[in-house]
């Protein structure tokens, strides 16, 4: 299945404010796109707008699979990260995959979540109220939940956050396999995050 993400001429302003204009780009699987910019630049606003979730001032941007536009719906097809992503805090790892899954439409399975939880280094805490996680902990949890239907796109905004060298070794071993699976949309203003892209978006001269 061919995946392509294609923006023409975005443009956001919020309260008078242009936050970005005149972005346009276009990658394919496998590729990697950079989304690059200082703090307040706009990178979590273009991820936004990317995942179907903010509606452009101008422009648009839409998904392309197999030649048709969005046919499968961007939620099937996006997995995200970021740090304003909130899980339930009241619930078990495991009952946050379970409920991921559910929104996704799948049969929650417990082999699928110990399998995602091993991979990010938490089968051990599976069964821990995630409210007595680390930051850490419960950003490598969200890798889990984003990894559930084994996305085309990977979308990660500031995707080392508050993690220690583990936790980022882990992350880089799951951006190098994205790349190779389908597309790996990486937004930062740390360019150590990625190692290489083929597509940049540099905000701070998209005013």
């Amino acid at each position: 299945m061919a995946i392509r993400i294609h923006a023409e001429g975005l443009r956001q302003v919020f309260s008078r404010r242009t936050i970005f204009s005149g972005i346009s780009f276009s990658v394919s699987g496998a590729g990697v796109l950079l989304i690059a910019g200082r703090n307040g630049s706009g990178k979590s606003t273009l991820v936004k707008i990317l995942c179907g979730v903010l509606t452009p001032t101008a422009g648009w941007a839409r998904i392309e699979s197999d030649g048709a536009q969005d046919q499968f719906g961007r939620k099937a097809m996006i997995g995200l990260v970021a740090p304003y992503l909130q899980l339930y805090e009241e619930f078990s790892a495991m009952e946050n995959l379970r409920m991921s899954m559910n929104l996704r439409g799948y049969r929650p399975s417990d082999d699928v979540s110990r399998g995602l939880l091993d991979r990010v280094a938490l089968d051990a805490q599976r069964q821990d109220p995630v409210r007595g996680f680390s930051s850490g902990m419960k950003q490598r949890l969200k890798y889990a939940m984003a990894l559930v239907h084994r996305p085309s796109i990977l979308v990660l905004d500031e995707p080392m956050s508050n993690l220690d060298a583990d936790g980022t070794a882990i992350v880089r071993s799951i951006m190098h396999e994205q790349r190779t699976a389908g597309i790996l949309v990486v937004a930062t203003n740390d360019l150590t995050d990625i190692d290489g892209w083929d597509t940049e978006v540099n905000l701070n001269a998209a005013r």
